[in-house]
């Protein structure tokens, strides 16, 4: 059974606004370190890549520096087989000791035993007790206002995230969102099957109460071009024109006359008068409804869904996202998306699957401590 292993060793970092933060690099299996270095309910985030089960091996190309020389090293494994790791780590989630000290849900330990008189033991189990084992562990380590995010492909994302409703919504957790992150590339061929073309992002929360920042996309040519179709003589201010009124029509206090026209309106008074005084109010023709000025400069753009289609893999990135030769690196525009919302500046990130380091990278940038 291959696995890939999480980077291990510590270290103080002197960078930044990270400069007297203690962030920790570790090199061994994941699992280990896990139970053995990271405190219960001390991280804020958690990310991991793990392997897919795409029965592949994949290789590392490595560039000297300053040359043009290149190197080709096996990467890790992503091929899996039942034998001594699968069957411990099977015995230690059917482990009864296990279930009655907390270490497991009940719901972690039945759906085990589910998969594995359905799945026998097999190359697909293999891979689905690995993860749980350290599923459990990323659970226990985050905080209560903790979130994960599982990055998957189709192969075994239905699978692992039967494994996540069992950790974590059985210990009073939450399922987020399933993310679809369009690659832009399609893999396969497409004469026998529909090309495959995304890979899925589980989120899940510790708690009901967590960390989130809402993040956002700017608004497509399109749009603004059909919306914002008004500028602004003096200050060349791009505006769109918004409805005052309320749709509540049984509001007393609301209702009154300005500008001649009487209508239940959304603001008090007062407060459309102040409105107006600034500008921000205005009547195109004298009779008309008054209507309030957007301004395209003070919108956030759209929020982000759960459909990532903006945020392009490696090969397509620009100079800012360099490929390191590492066969499933990620681009950094996707690692930050996660960090910004799901974490705050100081906050801990942890990455149980290193791989090539863009979370730490990414991590550091924005002034998270990282393991």
């Amino acid at each position: 059974m291959g696995f890939a292993h999480v980077l291990l060793c510590d270290k103080r970092d002197k960078i930044g606004v990270a400069m007297h933060m203690k962030n920790e690099l570790y090199y061994g299996d994941n699992l280990d370190v896990l139970r053995r270095k990271i405190p219960s309910e001390s991280v804020d985030l958690c990310y991991i890549d793990p392997p897919f089960n795409s029965k592949r091996n994949y290789f590392q190309i490595y560039n000297n520096q300053g040359g043009e020389d290149r190197a080709q090293a096996q990467a890790f494994v992503d091929t899996w087989e039942w034998g001594d790791e699968g069957a411990q780590g099977l015995a230690w989630i059917t482990d009864v000791d296990n279930l009655n000290n907390g270490k497991l849900t009940e719901q972690t330990v039945e759906l085990i035993r589910g998969l594995e008189k359905v799945l026998k033991r097999g190359s697909l189990l293999a891979y689905l007790v690995h993860m749980t084992l350290r599923i459990v562990e990323i659970h226990r380590v985050l905080k209560p206002t903790g979130s994960f995010y599982l990055h998957c492909d189709p192969t075994a994302s239905h699978y692992l995230k039967l494994v996540l409703d069992a950790v974590f919504c059985g210990q009073g957790g939450d399922f987020g969102n399933e993310i679809i992150w369009q690659r832009q590339n399609a893999k396969g061929l497409a004469f026998t099957r529909f090309a495959r073309n995304h890979d899925v992002i589980l989120r899940y929360t510790k708690s009901l109460q967590w960390i989130w920042n809402p993040q956002y996309i700017e608004h497509n040519e399109k749009y603004v071009d059909g919306f914002y179709r008004f500028n602004e003589a003096d200050t060349g201010r791009r505006y769109r024109l918004a409805d005052l009124t309320n749709p509540n029509k049984n509001r007393p206090n609301l209702t009154y006359e300005f500008l001649g026209v009487t209508r239940v309106w959304r603001w008090t008074k007062d407060r459309m008068q102040q409105a107006y005084d600034d500008g921000l109010v205005i009547q195109t023709n004298p009779g008309t409804v008054p209507q309030l000025k957007r301004y395209l400069d003070e919108q956030e753009g759209n929020p982000v869904d759960d459909n990532w289609v903006d945020v392009r893999p490696i090969q397509a990135q620009s100079k800012e996202d360099k490929s390191l030769g590492y066969p499933t690196q990620k681009p950094e525009a996707l690692l930050e998306r996660i960090i910004k919302a799901s974490s705050n500046e100081g906050d801990t990130v942890l990455d149980a699957y290193c791989g090539c380091g863009t979370t730490v990278a990414v991590a550091q940038r924005l002034g998270r401590r990282w393991i």
